[in-house]
């Protein structure tokens, strides 16, 4: 979570690309985080070079060596001469290029910062693709100068805080999730990130590990993801090297237990695959996973619900929060998706179905109405998740969970693929429910951090759930086996299963609480009587 100094900073930036002719909110995210990506490529390129000092890995910068890309000179009378130029990439460092002056700044960054970055890549990695599209549109000297400074001004208070002993786990993640609300407020877009906690929740549950293939097929910004490479990486990390972070997860990238060369090979390019249909969430995810450490994240600009996606059986770990309350076209609509509705919230779990393997896992967030809702199609889906999966937990979160962004209910499910094709009898045997009151924050707008949370409780309880009693519906986990959910019409919403400790009030009868209402009438008269006395 940003303080009030961040997000005050941020909002000057902000501030600065609206005045400064950025008005569209994307579009200024997208430059701003072209200049955060610039800014943070340097920052980790010395952090890398500091660890393999202590690792004893080769390090290269990316940084040595020379530069070569296609231009023009002015020849005069209007005539321009193709050429070469050669430029020292320690010239594209961050730290380099802000000391050049405003109006010699821009043309560097845009002609030669800008496609240097768009072709850091190999030509068939998502990044080098999805940057060939990009346009670096900061259109003036002063405004570039202006967010280069406020950019250094927001990493510095960052830095501060970190001296103090905060901890900033993904701080990108979170200037990306201000900056959303932005897009959000403007109703431009409407996207935004899964809080960073839930994340990390969601993962302790699921428990990724270093052998999984592991996707988002509505990722935005790439957060769970990244959220699964912290959980591998912190799992592998010696416990000395770990430390708890203000949500009680012990986080760290530092993986010193991974050994194998081939194995973080594997894990920085093979292991991490996503989707999404806004490009600009692409670029921005890329960036993202780039700087956490995943150098080659493959990320693409796909509908996976639409008629152009064609992956089946792929992964063995998939975790989303996809768009709720979002519809599909009925003439792009896959094929394969055979539910009889366009609901994004609905096709997207079948979707999800589909892309697992056989005995693969997912964790995905939805809204309530997709377990409590009662028609044919929703009954459908339940049956799906009973039936051909093993549905293993449904975790209840308060409506707040994704304030401000949105108020709607939601809940957590956790199940995996069993078969491709539906049986006569049910894979799932009982359903775990657990209702999560508190995530450490308040339920409000403002998500204040507090006392009470659920997280780490949660977590505790899903892992022991076949060892533990599981059976008192008053309390916040329970076991509710096939056959009675079987015989609520398959309702898989945990209010239809829990009891409520409820104790009954006593009211007195009608005639004594007049009689005392009487009573005061009178003593309030006389009172007044008193007073009327007194002033004569």
């Amino acid at each position: 979570m940003l303080n009030p100094i961040l997000k005050s900073k941020i909002n000057s930036l902000w501030d600065k690309f609206w005045s400064g002719g950025i008005s569209n909110p994307l579009t200024a995210i997208e430059q701003i985080s072209y200049l955060l990506f610039m800014r943070r490529l340097d920052e980790t390129d010395n952090e890398r070079f500091i660890k393999t000092q202590f690792t004893g890995e080769e390090f290269k910068s990316i940084f040595d060596g020379t530069y070569e890309m296609q231009g023009t000179i002015a020849l005069g009378a209007g005539k321009t001469q193709s050429t070469t130029f050669t430029c020292d990439k320690t010239d594209f460092r961050w730290s380099q290029f802000k000391q050049r002056d405003p109006d010699d700044m821009l043309p560097f960054v845009r002609n030669h910062v800008f496609p240097f970055i768009q072709n850091m890549q190999d030509e068939d990695q998502p990044f080098t693709k999805h940057m060939r599209d990009a346009v670096f549109m900061i259109p003036k000297a002063r405004l570039l100068d202006e967010a280069v400074k406020s950019i250094d001004e927001i990493y510095d208070e960052i830095k501060r805080q970190e001296n103090e002993g905060q901890r900033f786990q993904d701080t990108q993640g979170d200037l990306y999730e201000y900056l959303l609300n932005e897009i959000s407020k403007s109703g431009k877009n409407g996207q935004f990130r899964t809080p960073r906690h839930i994340i990390q929740m969601i993962c302790s549950l699921v428990d990724p590990d270093i052998n999984d293939t592991i996707c988002d097929p509505a990722c935005g910004t790439g957060g769970f993801l990244l959220g699964a490479y912290l959980h591998i990486t912190s799992r592998y990390t010696s416990e000395k090297n770990r430390s708890a972070n203000e949500d009680g997860f012990k986080i760290s990238t530092l993986g010193d237990k991974i050994t194998d060369e081939k194995m973080w090979q594997k894990l920085r390019e093979e292991t991490f695959f996503g989707f999404d249909f806004d490009a600009t969430m692409v670029r921005v995810g890329l960036m993202n996973l780039l700087l956490h450490g995943i150098e080659k994240p493959q990320l693409n600009y796909t509908d996976t619900l639409s008629k152009r996606y064609n992956q089946t059986n792929e992964y063995s770990l998939i975790l989303a929060n996809p768009p709720f309350k979002g519809s599909i076209d009925k003439g792009d609509k896959h094929e394969d998706l055979t539910l009889d509705s366009n609901k994004t919230e609905l096709l997207f779990v079948q979707r999800i179905f589909q892309m697992l393997q056989t005995d693969g896992r997912a964790a995905i967030v939805i809204p309530d109405g997709v377990l409590f809702g009662g028609s044919n199609v929703h009954i459908a889906l339940h049956k799906l998740l009973l039936f051909q999966c093993e549905l293993q937990a449904i975790i209840s979160m308060p409506s707040g969970v994704f304030k401000p962004y949105a108020g709607v209910s939601t809940a957590v499910i956790i199940f995996k693929k069993v078969t491709e094709t539906m049986p006569k009898k049910p894979h799932t045997k009982q359903v775990w429910f657990y209702e999560l009151e508190n995530d450490g924050y308040s339920l409000d707008d403002k998500r204040q951090k507090i006392d009470k949370s659920d997280l780490q409780d949660v977590s505790i309880r899903f892992h022991k759930r076949l060892t533990e009693e599981n059976t008192d519906r008053k309390a916040k986990h329970f076991f509710v086996p096939f056959a009675e959910i079987e015989e609520n019409n398959f309702d898989l919403s945990i209010n239809r299963y829990k009891e409520l400790d409820y104790t009954p009030v006593h009211y007195d009868e009608p005639k004594v609480i007049i009689e005392r209402i009487n009573n005061l009438e009178k003593l309030i008269q006389g009172k007044l009587i008193n007073i009327e006395k007194m002033l004569g």
